[in-house]
């Protein structure tokens, strides 16, 4: 018991680190966290599409960031890191926030999703899936679904290859929440078969090398 309560309080410290950065760095399109352990202290690496207004003027930000993660969140000697987002279109949360600010500037949510969607698919993932929730239409909330290619929902290859993101908007009929799941293109597909072939099993021609002919 003391080991599952040990795992949900680091999964709950960890989202709630996600929430914070990605407020903090709304404007370097915040594209997720990883956080690792080491004897000398905890590596924070941050990833955005905007990494110099991660770093701020002379480091101020980063700073900042460092401080914040090490008094508010319990973080043992954080080491701060910040990586660039090389494919965004790959990345749930950037293509979450995308989403958001496209809301946010009155692009119908169906146009959003679909764009969404295919920008995603373009640059390569073997599936997408983007869930937009609120008051969509009416004064009763609810959820539209965009999805393309291949999600796996449960199992191995849920759990190991599915990366998710999620952001919010605040619009005037109230605040819309934007989920993306993708599933990378170097991710496996469930049909796909891998034959091991020891050599010397197949002679030339095709036929069996067994010694016989």
């Amino acid at each position: 018991m003391t080991i599952v309560r040990q795992i949900l309080s680091t999964r709950l410290r960890k989202a709630e680190i996600e929430e914070y950065l990605r407020e903090r760095l709304r404007s370097a399109v915040f594209g997720g966290v990883s956080i690792s352990f080491t004897p000398i202290g905890t590596r924070v690496t941050i990833y955005a599409m905007k990494p110099s207004r991660v770093i701020g003027s002379k480091g101020r930000v980063i700073k900042e960031i460092s401080e914040t993660l090490e008094k508010r969140f319990g973080v043992e000697n954080p080491v701060v890191t910040v990586v660039e987002v090389e494919v965004p279109e790959l990345n749930p949360y950037v293509v979450a926030e995308r989403i958001a600010q496209d809301l946010e500037k009155g692009v119908r949510y169906r146009r959003v999703g679909f764009w969404a969607v295919r920008r995603v698919m373009e640059a390569g993932a073997r599936g997408v899936e983007i869930h937009i929730s609120g008051k969509l239409t009416s004064a009763r909330s609810r959820t539209e679904k965009f999805t393309e290619g291949f999600i796996p929902k449960s199992g191995e290859l849920a759990m190991d290859y599915v990366l998710e993101g999620k952001s919010s908007v605040r619009l005037k009929t109230g605040v819309l929440g934007i989920r993306v799941l993708i599933y990378p293109p170097d991710a496996p597909l469930p049909e796909q078969l891998t034959i091991k072939k020891e050599v010397g099993d197949v002679g030339e021609g095709g036929k069996t090398a067994t010694g016989d002919e």
